[in-house]
């Protein structure tokens, strides 16, 4: 059922012709208007990369409420429903609440040009500039140095795992891509780097030198692995063992140093860390459903959903495939036109027996199902194509009803399936 704030955020994908036009003109205009926000935040922890944002992100938020302290957060894209982008205080933003916001800033706008994210950027800095915390916690959408959240002075900045995506946007070389994360990093401010190639490595450790931002890198300043089913961390304040993230995945090792790493710079203690690793939730990053219509229609399937959509998503995917039980897995996958579909596959391609590509439902940017199953095949995988994830799921759990089947390709295919499927 269509909400207030649904209404107005209708309107506001007519402010602007581009969906994304990376400047921060637009955005200081309209934070000036509403009183610059972003200047009376809880102090600000500030994270950028290409892929583990949102998992960071959601360990940094285990661990810091595990010790007491209250937590604002922002992300994108939602899944299922907008409010998933604003946590005030722990707590999805309520409906009265962010319809409130939204009109305000589209008033505060009035008929000046501004993106998407960025008017809904600034109707997120409102609310937690208006309600107290000890923290917030925000995540770039797209890039970093030209990103609408880009307009704060942070506590601490991190760069999750560079890689490439979105070329037509940041430019197509990984060094070019990781200037445009390292833009996040600001005079003085401590930075927590995640594992990188060694030219992204480069570039981030150039620009903290020119900033004079302390750097703590992987490999240099601090140190995650697995060792007999424990976490192993280390850095220059001693060594934790904790247990393995409750978070599935084997980059989750690498997501959760990070984490582990930020909340050691907030000086805080082992408890909270170990929260971090055993308490984050994070949907549609390998979930596993266990409920709802399409775990109904074919109940003895193991069903996952996750939302990873370019080359090192596919990489990720492929390692947790690589450790699971050997069984038949399927992959039910839809993709937008903007991303590396070869390049996403290929590394699946020896994890899984067959593929079935969809159109993602109502969305204008989806691949047809046909073009992503001659991607997949392509690949070394082979692919049909399906009319919707039911018509798949049906085909598979009739030939193979003990199955596993992956749902996955993009973040808009996993919100759709969280909606349909409760």
């Amino acid at each position: 059922m269509a909400t207030g704030s649904d209404a107005i955020l209708d309107r506001m994908m007519a402010l602007h012709p581009k969906v994304i036009d990376l400047t921060l003109d637009r955005m200081h205009r309209l934070l000036a208007a509403i009183g610059h926000p972003e200047r009376h935040l809880p102090p600000v922890i500030h994270i950028a990369g290409t892929n583990g944002k949102g998992s960071t992100q959601a360990m940094i938020r285990a661990g810091l409420e595990a010790s007491g302290s209250a937590v604002h957060a922002y992300t994108s894209p939602h899944l299922a429903r907008f409010h998933e982008r604003i946590r005030l205080q722990g707590e999805l933003i309520s409906e009265p609440a962010l319809t409130a916001l939204l009109d305000e800033c589209v008033q505060a706008n009035g008929p000046d040009s501004i993106t998407f994210f960025e008017i809904t950027t600034a109707a997120a800095l409102l609310a937690f500039a208006r309600s107290p915390a000890d923290f917030t916690l925000l995540e770039v959408g797209l890039g970093g140095r030209l990103d609408a959240t880009n307009v704060v002075e942070p506590r601490l900045t991190i760069i999750t795992p560079v890689s490439i995506d979105h070329q037509q946007y940041l430019g197509e070389t990984l060094p070019e891509i990781a200037g445009e994360k390292a833009g996040i990093i600001k005079r003085g401010v401590p930075v927590i780097v995640g594992p990188q190639s060694p030219e992204g490595l480069a570039v981030i450790e150039a620009r903290a030198a020119r900033m004079g931002a302390p750097l703590l890198a992987y490999g240099q300043h601090w140190h995650v692995s697995e060792d007999r089913n424990h976490l192993i961390f280390q850095d220059e304040t001693g060594l934790l063992e904790l247990p393995l993230p409750n978070l599935p995945g084997p980059h989750q090792i690498q997501n959760a140093g990070a984490a582990i790493a930020a909340l050691r710079a907030l000086g805080r203690d082992e408890a909270a860390c170990e929260a971090a690793v055993t308490r984050a939730v994070w949907p549609a990053r390998m979930q596993r459903l266990r409920h709802g219509p399409l775990v109904d229609m074919a109940p003895d399937v193991e069903l996952w959903l996750d939302g990873g959509h370019n080359p090192a998503g596919g990489q990720a995917i492929a390692a947790t495939l690589a450790r699971m039980p050997t069984r038949p897995t399927f992959l039910i996958c839809g993709m937008l036109n903007t991303k590396d579909v070869t390049g996403y596959m290929r590394p699946l391609a020896p994890h899984a027996t067959q593929l079935y590509a969809v159109s993602i439902p109502n969305e204008k940017n989806t691949l047809p199902a046909e073009t992503t199953r001659d991607a997949a095949i392509s690949a070394g995988l082979p692919a049909s194509a399906a009319a919707s994830v039911a018509d798949a799921l049906s085909a598979i759990s009739a030939t193979h009803p003990a199955a596993r089947v992956l749902i996955c390709g993009s973040l808009y295919l996993a919100g759709a399936i969280l909606r349909e499927n409760g």
